[in-house]
Parts: C-alpha cells; sequence; structure tokens
C-alpha cells in the first residue's frame, strides 16, 4: 500500500503545496485507488495535480466522518466528475463509503459543520455504500464502519447537535471510522479525526482484522488539549501495546504528541509525504 497525504494542517518545506486545517489521502493498494477525505475546500485537488495524481480514476472514495474539514472538498469532487461527464472525458464512477450518519445535518452553536452535499446528491453522481458494519474493499484493506467504544476515558464527550429523524440530538460522531490495511508487519491504521477514540479504534480493528500486531498509525488523534486522564491512558496504552510508529497529525496538538514520543516513535507528517508499506 502507498499513502500520498494531499491535505494536513502542514506542508513540507521545500515541497510547495498547500495546506488547511483538514486530512485528504491518496491511497494505492492491490491496484486499486482511493481517496480518504476530501479536506476543506479544493486544495485537494490543487495538490493532486501538482503530483501528478488523477482523482478521475478513483475506484472509491472513503469518509471518515461527516466534518467540514473531511467532507466540504466533496463539492469540488462532484463538480470535477460532473464536468467531465459533461465534457465526455473518460472516468470511472467511483462508489462513496461511508456510516449511514456521515451526511446528517451537523452544527456547533447554530453554525453548520456538516458536509454541504447530501446523500441524495452524491447518488446523482457516484454510488454510495453507506455502512455501520466493516466494509471487506480488498484483500487487505477493510473500512471499519461504526467503531465499538470499549473505554471508558476516550469519546465521553458530544460535539455539537445532529439531525436525527427531524430531531436534533447531542451528536458523540458515531459516523467517525477508519481504514485497517494488513501489512506484513501488522496492521496500518488510517484516521481521520478518531472522535470515536483512537484506542477505541485500534482494538476494533486489532478484532475485525484479527492480528494484534500494529505497524502504524496516520491520521488525526483527536487529541486537542486533551484532560490528563485522557492523555495518560492512551499514552499508557500505546506503550503497552508496543505499538510501531505513529503518523499523528491534524487534531493532535504538540503537547499531545510530545507526550506521546515518550512511549512510541512518532514521525512528521506533511502535505507530499508518501509512505509504503
Amino acid at each position: 500500500m502507498k499513502l500520498t497525504v494531499l491535505v494536513d494542517n502542514n506542508t513540507i518545506i521545500d515541497r510547495y503545496f498547500q495546506g488547511e486545517p483538514a486530512v485528504s489521502y491518496y491511497i494505492e493498494c492491490e491496484g486499486k485507488r482511493y481517496l480518504f477525505d476530501t479536506g476543506y475546500s479544493d486544495v485537494f485537488l490543487k495538490n493532486a495535480n501538482k503530483m501528478g495524481i488523477d482523482l478521475l480514476a478513483l475506484d472509491a472514495i472513503i469518509i471518515s466522518h461527516g466534518h467540514n474539514d473531511h467532507t466540504w472538498g466533496l463539492g469540488e469532487l462532484f463538480r470535477l466528475y460532473t464536468e467531465a461527464t459533461f465534457e465526455g472525458r473518460r472516468s470511472k464512477l467511483p462508489t462513496i463509503i461511508a456510516h449511514p450518519d456521515a451526511f446528517l445535518e451537523k452544527r456547533v452553536n447554530g453554525l453548520p459543520i456538516g458536509s454541504m452535499v447530501s446523500a441524495s446528491q452524491l447518488k446523482s453522481v457516484f454510488s454510495l455504500n453507506l455502512s455501520r458494519k466493516p466494509v471487506t474493499m480488498s484483500d487487505k484493506l477493510i473500512f471499519l464502519g461504526e467503531i465499538e467504544r470499549s473505554n471508558s476515558f476516550e469519546a465521553i464527550n458530544s460535539i455539537g447537535e445532529t439531525l436525527k429523524e427531524g430531531i436534533w440530538q447531542e451528536d458523540f460522531v458515531l459516523d467517525d471510522s477508519a481504514l485497517v490495511y494488513m501489512s506484513d508487519r501488522g496492521l496500518v491504521i488510517i484516521t481521520g479525526c478518531s472522535h470515536s477514540g483512537i484506542c477505541n479504534i485500534i482494538e476494533y480493528a486489532k478484532k475485525v482484522s484479527n492480528e494484534d500486531r500494529i505497524c502504524d498509525i496516520i491520521g488525526g488523534f483527536h487529541l486537542l488539549n486533551p484532560g490528563d486522564h485522557q492523555l495518560i491512558c492512551t499514552t499508557e496504552y500505546l506503550k503497552r501495546y508496543q505499538i510501531g510508529t505513529i503518523h499523528a497529525c491534524h487534531c493532535t496538538d504538540i503537547h499531545s504528541k510530545i507526550k506521546l514520543a515518550q512511549v512510541v516513535d512518532i514521525m512528521e507528517v506533511g502535505v507530499g509525504l508518501v509512505v509504503e508499506y
């Protein structure tokens, strides 16, 4: 598997790509091409262009969860594929894979933070596979679906509200999911924001794949000014299970990275980074 960072909060020196506080990864695996999240704007398209990556050749688009910094680029992708169809340019019609709640309306303090493109709109251009259960994408790559929340120190607080069955209710971001790649050296876990809890995600990835070894984790860990208890429990967990390396980025603050670096090898992430497994 080969993963290229199209969007992250940071950029790599001397590479001259654009960054934004968002996530988008381009993944090549077993002859297939995937886009994991679409960032906040059209930056992922601009960076992909400069990297020579053809986003009209995707097999699937995976949405980690429905927040704006992961979905607002969908409007740009919708436009890209619609215009390509109008112009008679050859393009695949990829499948969008996400949790069923990913395209529900979401808000914080009355302001919208969910996807600007609805599931019904997306259906007019793409096929949709909205699943709470894991989705096997290839022999080695799995979308985890709804993450089991098995510990007491993560995913405790809601983030704004979501509109379900016509009622606004607290949003515990049940749509937050991840990918897991089964490498020869153990699991590679790819996250968006880890609202469901990075340790919960690891536990569920191990359960779904029937593999306990963790080779690497890349993505947001949702450790932004975490409480002392959560950060201590997270570092103890990573130490106890001998996680190989981590590429913690996006929504992981510097204080948390320093703490994590005491128990695991933490690697730099920025737009243009390429990692292969």
